[in-house]
């Protein structure tokens, strides 16, 4: 990235830290939107480089990380229209391991839950594997506010900023996403 103007060395610097502080975090926002690794990379630093070019601006009249997400989730956008997709997307296996989570690269090996019984924790896994198919055949606009929500934890009101949607919106969209898969993955989940 380049460098801030001389005499800027502290918004560098700061900079520097949001990046450090939210790069993982909004990599997998980008990755569970659009279901590419490669693609997450990209949009991932596209992001920053958007949020780079436009942080002397940025006023402080929401929170850090809801103005990034809501750069990410434009981007993811912009992306998605490029494509000109209509079918649903794809998330990466369960049963492959995470190319990065919160805790960063992973080195390809799970680690066993020793306190668990192998079939509570196989159970486990495909549950959270179909929930995740079923959130990959939502509509965009629904599946938006519940990648937000459930699998970022962003509040209402965030998840408002982020996308441009009213409170009522949000709340309205995240209710009919919540019924389509209950309708998707029936009574016994």
């Amino acid at each position: 990235m380049p460098d801030l103007p001389p005499g800027d060395a502290h918004a560098n610097r700061s900079f520097d830290a949001l990046v450090a502080a939210y790069e993982k975090k909004i990599f997998n926002l980008v990755y569970r939107f659009l279901g590419d690794h490669e693609e997450a990379a990209d949009i991932t630093q596209e992001t920053f480089i958007s949020a780079y070019r436009a942080y002397r601006g940025f006023r402080g009249e929401s929170q850090v990380y809801t103005w990034l997400y809501q750069i990410a989730v434009n981007h993811c956008r912009n992306r998605l229209r490029q494509r000109g997709r209509t079918r649903s997307l794809h998330m990466q296996s369960l049963d492959e391991p995470p190319a990065w989570d919160e805790g960063g690269p992973t080195s390809g090996r799970e680690i066993a839950d020793l306190s668990q019984a192998p079939h509570t924790v196989l159970e486990a896994k495909e549950t959270r594997a179909r929930i995740l198919a079923a959130v990959e055949t939502l509509p965009p606009e629904y599946r938006e506010v519940v990648v937000l929500r459930e699998m970022n934890g962003l509040a209402y009101n965030d998840i408002a900023a982020t996308t441009g949607l009213t409170i009522d919106n949000v709340k309205t969209r995240l209710s009919r996403a919540r019924a389509m898969l209950r309708r998707k993955l029936g009574p016994d989940l």
